[in-house]
């Protein structure tokens, strides 16, 4: 089992070299990512964007774009288009969001005739490397689905188990996240939890062990746990954090980055590829773990 960044990055360097696809790549951080990715020969990138903009770029981060590909296209939205079809057509394994807004690159995804639609959601799954953690913390869904209801919330927990077994995790052991250790009526999330560990129970959901609900401090401490008198092979261990909405996604993880000075990768699941994908405000080595982890993703049959 991984159990931090270093060792993804060993790991991926050992593996076959997948294909990266940009959509607008002239981004300082995503091509401060990109060549260290490529330096270390975790992947063959294709820049596709405003050559004119990526050779500046390049040349003020002294980025040597000998040995990349690149396609030149000036317009965001078709930036987008392009990088998604390099995918479709097999030209590229998966792909990365550079200065492209989020939703012009999902649009792209997402077209009926020429993206790379999937079978299921679409849902972030953000990896956290912490040193007051024991191993990688995964934590879904903060970027992506708003307010998920039951149906969703196993398929987002089907997408996180996916990047989770990649990096050798076993048992995966999910912990949906409430104020409360205890099923209340009252609380959807509770009744959620609940509806979810049984499902696990039952096999309806596979390859993990689901316990709920659980408070945040029950999910990730043995000690608090065993304060409040819970038994479960889950608190105090848990490898995915599952989130009620992306309020509470979205704060828990950018407090474990501000907070707690963790390191992060994330990607987008569900699609026919994975989509690496982090805030713009994230710096080129959580973008290079990103690479990392899309590597690992990619390679999910």
């Amino acid at each position: 089992m991984i159990k931090n960044f270093d060792q993804l990055l060993e790991i991926a360097k050992q593996r076959p070299k997948m294909r990266l696809s940009v959509a607008a790549a002239q981004d300082e951080e995503v091509l401060l990512a990109v060549d260290s990715a490529k330096k270390l020969g975790l992947i063959d990138p294709i820049l596709v964007g405003d050559i004119e903009k990526i050779k500046k770029t390049s040349f003020d981060l002294n980025v040597d774009l000998a040995g990349y590909e690149l396609i030149d296209c000036k317009n965001i939205t078709e930036c987008g288009k392009v990088a998604v079809s390099l995918v479709a057509k097999g030209d590229a394994d998966f792909l990365m969001k550079g200065l492209i807004p989020t939703a012009d690159l999902l649009r792209a995804v997402l077209d009926k005739e020429t993206g790379l639609r999937g079978s299921g959601l679409l849902s972030h799954v953000m990896v956290y490397s912490t040193s007051n953690y024991h191993k990688l913390l995964f934590l879904t869904d903060g970027g992506m689905v708003t307010y998920p209801d039951l149906a969703q919330k196993v398929q987002i927990v089907n997408n996180a188990v996916k990047v989770a077994k990649a990096l050798g995790v076993s048992p995966i052991k999910v912990a949906p996240l409430c104020a409360v250790e205890v099923v209340n009526p009252d609380m959807q999330a509770t009744l959620d939890a609940a509806h979810l560990s049984k499902m696990s129970q039952r096999g309806q959901i596979k390859d993990c062990i689901i316990d709920g609900p659980l408070a945040l401090d029950n999910a990730i401490s043995k000690e608090a746990a065993k304060h409040k008198g819970i038994e479960s092979t889950v608190a105090g261990d848990a490898d995915i954090l599952l989130v009620p909405n992306i309020e509470s996604g979205n704060m828990l993880g950018k407090s474990l980055t501000y907070f707690g000075n963790a390191k992060s990768a994330g990607i987008i699941m569900g699609a026919k590829c994975p989509i690496v994908l982090v805030s713009r405000a994230d710096t080129h080595e959580s973008k290079l773990y990103s690479i990392a982890l899309g590597c690992f993703a990619a390679d999910i049959k």
